[in-house]
């Protein structure tokens, strides 16, 4: 997937006067939050959930390897394979190499965000092999060729009608005089259209929500039930997941479990919630006959042991997004990269690089309210702090935003002179501004009057106002 991510702000720009999409934003923006919000106070252990979920986390990436290493043994035990790539071009490598040995020429893929990390479609494309996305939001966004812009929700920034359109355009078999009143009939239409798909189908690739240590498993987690389709239809499944995905029992998976799906739709559990272990063995009704694991680490073992090793803690429930208020007007496309909101502002630029992706870390109010509803308490606002600091110390901030700091950082080292200054810009400021009590425009503030007005002061400094209260408190 093309990186964009260094034209964030013209991105951002260009979304916030996109009516369609602040159409598709605000009809979606508080749905999320809504139902997380009761889906917690539904669960009275949910804290202590949240709690435990971080130490399972933190323990197994503190001994990653060991639990890699068992995990690979009993995948291989219970008769499967894994493939160990340390980059994107080594899990291309490894899945084309799977689906040309099975005479693949249509692959299923269930929804993965990985598989949009490594650009897998477009390689096998390249190779004369058709990925179909059976993700209702996927499927519609491979016929825009569009890349998804929510991590659970991809298609969170269409309408209805951009529905409609597409399903036209490309279902021309089906009766032009069809209606699409509902959600129900866009679904209805897409079961007819990829019913046909899996069926015909060679290989399945999923991703993995967790990878189970203890006995090999694999775990997909979906509402639509297609994830189940495109691994036990197919003759050959391959699970795609990242180093990070694994935990240690059964016991933990579904500690974790209970906080996706609470945290990422509201709901109690999702609707297929689906364990998988090697292929078909002697007796069973369904299944693959061939089972791949194909392990990546794409930058993952470097964030361990560093500042942002608990962004590896994520479980990709889209909480951080959901609530954002940056994320909220502009969308995910504005990020210009696989992962948006405030979980892609800490790890696009560690996957591609703050030269990159130095933007992201930037767009945030540092509101705190993505770490407030992470179920794995990241402490993301922290993260982007850390990343301001390195693109700082690479000097890859404009010259300006380093002036401007180092002259703040001068006035701030000297207390006295901090105060005077800041005594007297409020009273010229709140002078200036006495009649309108705002200003619409304002020397060296054009990145916030450019969009509103910024308020003119009405009374003391903070620390006038402290050392006020101070005095009387003495009195």
């Amino acid at each position: 997937m093309l990186v964009t991510s260094p034209a964030f702000k013209e991105n951002a720009s260009h979304a916030l006067a996109d009516a369609a999409l602040q159409k598709a934003l605000a009809r979606a923006r508080t749905h999320f939050q809504r139902r997380r919000a009761d889906a917690a106070a539904g669960l009275p252990e949910f804290e202590d959930l949240r709690a435990r979920a971080r130490e399972i986390k933190d323990h197994t990436l503190a001994h990653l390897d060991f639990y890699l290493e068992r995990y690979a043994e009993n995948v291989e035990r219970a008769g499967g394979f894994v493939h160990w790539c340390r980059t994107a071009e080594d899990a291309r490598a490894a899945i084309l190499e799977i689906c040309e040995r099975a005479g693949a020429r249509t692959v299923t893929k269930g929804k993965s965000m990985l598989t949009e990390e490594i650009g897998l479609n477009e390689h096998l494309e390249r190779h004369g092999i058709t990925p179909v996305e059976t993700d209702l939001g996927e499927y519609i966004l491979q016929l825009r060729d569009e890349p998804p812009s929510h991590i659970i929700a991809p298609a969170y920034h269409l309408n209805l009608d951009d529905w409609e359109k597409s399903f036209r355009e490309h279902h021309t078999g089906l009766p032009p005089e069809r209606a699409f009143h509902e959600r129900r009939d866009i679904l209805t239409e897409a079961r007819k259209v990829l019913r046909e798909r899996f069926l015909a189908a060679d290989v399945g690739i999923t991703g993995a929500n967790f990878l189970i240590a203890e006995t090999g498993s694999s775990v997909i987690v979906t509402n639509e039930g297609n994830g189940d389709l495109t691994q036990t239809l197919p003759h050959v499944h391959i699970a795609l997941a990242s180093i990070e995905k694994v935990v240690p029992t059964l016991e933990d998976a579904f500690c974790l479990l209970r906080l996706l799906a609470r945290s990422a739709t509201g709901q109690d559990f999702s609707v297929y919630t689906t364990f998988s272990t090697g292929p078909r063995r002697p007796g069973d009704l369904d299944g693959p006959e061939e089972y791949h694991v194909v392990l990546l680490d794409n930058g993952r073992s470097a964030m361990l042991g560093g500042e942002f090793q608990p962004m590896l803690r994520c479980i990709r429930c889209a909480a951080c997004m959901n609530h954002c208020p940056v994320y909220g007007a502009v969308g995910g496309h504005a990020y210009g990269w696989v992962y948006p909101g405030p979980m892609g502002a800490v790890l696009t630029p560690s996957l591609v690089g703050v030269d990159q992706a130095g933007h992201l870390p930037n767009a945030s109010t540092f509101c705190g309210r993505c770490e407030a509803v992470c179920p794995m308490q990241i402490p993301l606002p922290q993260m982007m702090r850390h990343w301001r600091e390195r693109e700082f110390e690479r000097h890859l901030t404009p010259a300006t935003v380093r002036t401007g700091l180092g002259l703040w950082a001068y006035v701030a080292r000297r207390p006295t002179l901090y105060r005077w200054a800041t005594r007297a810009a409020a009273a010229t400021l709140g002078w200036l501004g006495r009649k309108r009590g705002r200003f619409a425009s304002l020397p060296f503030a054009g990145g916030w009057t450019g969009g509103r007005d910024l308020p003119a002061p009405e009374g003391e400094t903070f620390f006038a106002r402290y050392a006020k209260t101070q005095r009387q408190g003495k009195a």
